[in-house]
């Protein structure tokens, strides 16, 4: 029977579980990477462009957006991201597996700092539109969740072929 990720899920606050939840996922993501080398970290086996590189990359680019940009206001040029989700998923031929666990590492290290001290229910701007900080951790724990399961199946092809 799976555990919980939190020793007590009925006495720990909000932001304990959503941050333990979302800390799990972002390990769990580049840790599909692990074991495997760079041709099939960057293999396409679905005609988008979902590799699981192009997920750790994207990945990188739905924290930046959430927790740097719609938090802080921080440009995405500034930041150093795709200027949209879909371009996120495109890998340059400098991309490695190495360089994009370090690049995911840095910007998780940001977003920590973005929000930390930041009540969940302060409005900030997301797409355009108020959120609150509660709904970001939401919207980027959403994230993380459908893209672990597509890295899951596409390891999985990996490693069976």
């Amino acid at each position: 029977m799976p555990t919980s990720p939190v020793s007590s899920p009925a006495s720990s606050s909000e932001r304990t579980l959503l941050e333990t939840f979302l800390d799990g996922c972002r390990t769990a993501l580049p840790a599909t990477l692990d074991g495997l080398d760079e041709e099939q970290v960057r293999r396409r086996l679905v005609p988008s462009r979902t590799t699981l590189l192009g997920l750790l990359k994207h990945l990188t680019y739905v924290e930046a957006f959430w927790f740097q940009h719609a938090v802080t206001g921080a440009s995405l040029r500034d930041l150093g991201v795709a200027s949209t989700p879909d371009r996120s998923f495109v890998l340059r031929k400098d991309d490695s597996a190495a360089s994009l666990r370090a690049a995911h590492a840095a910007v998780v290290e940001a977003s920590r700092a973005a929000v930390a001290g930041r009540p969940f229910d302060e409005v900030v701007t997301g797409r355009g539109r108020p959120v609150s900080v509660r709904f970001v951790h939401l919207q980027v724990l959403k994230e993380y969740a459908q893209h672990t399961g597509h890295a899951d199946i596409l390891r999985e092809q990996l490693l069976a072929g």
